[in-house]
């Protein structure tokens, strides 16, 4: 080979892997308020997608909810549901069909803000009836993910191939106690990776005690009470001792560079079943109440896929987005594409060309989220 050759070789090598990264069906379902049917939307969907039964019967099923930030803090008052957090109809709903297609055991797990106390009184705060979503379906529990939680070990994940990032990671038992993983998220800008669907909603399950900023330098800290800040965003420490370390420490302190490959790492070490994104009612410009600039959005829509990578494109394009935009690009002006990143781990395709979109057409449900 010449080096003409290589550099050629080299320079094809992103396309090769994108037309080899694969892909699976999304659909598409319009949904104006939470007043809808919610269940019987999903419903249509999951048939759409082939069913469920196959993948969740007889199965545990982890579900990693998307609740960024405290209960506490409200945009315009309104409850968490309906601008930031994951609505408690979808969640509902999500479990009873869970539970329909014959899972055994559902949990639903997240590491909410500065505690390691019960995800139900998270729940609660945010106000969610919980008892309506445990009667949604059998065996329904939950899990706060920030420390051990209900385990007695954490679990490891390696990345194969190249990590970007870590060379695996350390997460609650629940992420390895389980058959199907699901992540159920928001339709929502995010201020550092530009849009926060199935993929980011996973940066979530770093646990706070080992990768948090007060996280212990040599063991867990059980009792965590910060975010990632230091060790996810700006690469100002390693994470505990116990788990793997970064790969490249101080190479790199841009959260822009960092959050993405993390993210993209994470989705090739705990790779995700079924993605599910709630863009009934949603925020703009931002992934919560803390980000100056945010406004109420209602796109109505729900969106869900077997592959990650496909229903983040699919997502991403009906945020009016180009999927595929590289950094500079609208909607990643100060960060990697994420997409991108996970399509090189060969998760999946981000090639709209390449996915079969089904109920209702990204044409007809574009919800520009930049007007």
């Amino acid at each position: 080979m010449t080096r003409r050759e290589w550099i050629a070789a080299v320079a094809a090598a992103p396309l090769l892997r994108a037309a080899e990264a694969p892909v699976a069906p999304v659909s598409i379902a319009k949904c104006a308020s939470y007043d809808e049917d919610v269940t019987a939307r999903l419903g249509v969907m999951f048939d759409q997608l082939g069913g469920l039964g196959k993948l969740m019967a007889n199965k545990t099923v982890t579900i990693k909810l998307n609740m960024t930030g405290s209960p506490g803090q409200r945009v315009e008052g309104r409850p968490p549901g309906n601008t930031h957090f994951v609505h408690p109809k979808v969640v509902g709903a999500v479990a009873y069909h869970l539970g329909r297609a014959g899972a055994k055991r559902i949990r639903f797990v997240e590491s909410p803000w500065a505690t390691a106390g019960p995800l139900e009184d998270t729940v609660l705060d945010s106000g969610w009836n919980l008892r309506a979503i445990q009667s949604a379906a059998a065996g329904v529990e939950w899990e706060n993910t920030n420390a051990l939680g209900k385990g007695k070990a954490y679990a490891r994940f390696p990345v194969p191939g190249s990590p970007y990032m870590y060379p695996a990671f350390d997460l609650n038992h629940a992420y390895q106690d389980t058959d199907v993983f699901v992540s159920l998220a928001k339709l929502k800008n995010h201020d550092i990776c530009g849009v926060t669907l199935s993929l980011k909603n996973c940066f979530g399950a770093l646990p706070a005690s080992i990768y948090g900023d007060n996280a212990g330098v040599d063991a867990p800290n059980e009792k965590p009470d910060s975010g990632r800040e230091a060790v996810g965003h700006r690469g100002r420490r390693q994470p505990s001792k116990s788990a793997p370390q970064e790969l490249h420490f101080g190479a790199e302190h841009e959260p822009g560079y960092r959050v993405p490959r993390i993210v993209a790492d994470l989705a090739v070490a705990r790779p995700i079943h079924l993605a599910i994104i709630d863009g009934v009612e949603s925020i703009a410009g931002g992934e919560g109440p803390w980000i100056s600039g945010i406004r109420i959005v209602k796109p109505g829509v729900l969106i869900a896929g077997l592959n990650p990578v496909c229903t983040d494109a699919v997502a991403t394009a009906v945020m009016g987005y180009d999927p595929r935009a590289p950094r500079g690009a609208k909607p990643f002006p100060h960060a990697d594409n994420t997409l991108w990143l996970a399509e090189q781990h060969g998760v999946g395709a981000a090639d709209l060309k390449r996915i079969e979109v089904t109920g209702a057409a990204i044409r007809d449900v574009v919800y520009r989220f930049d007007a």
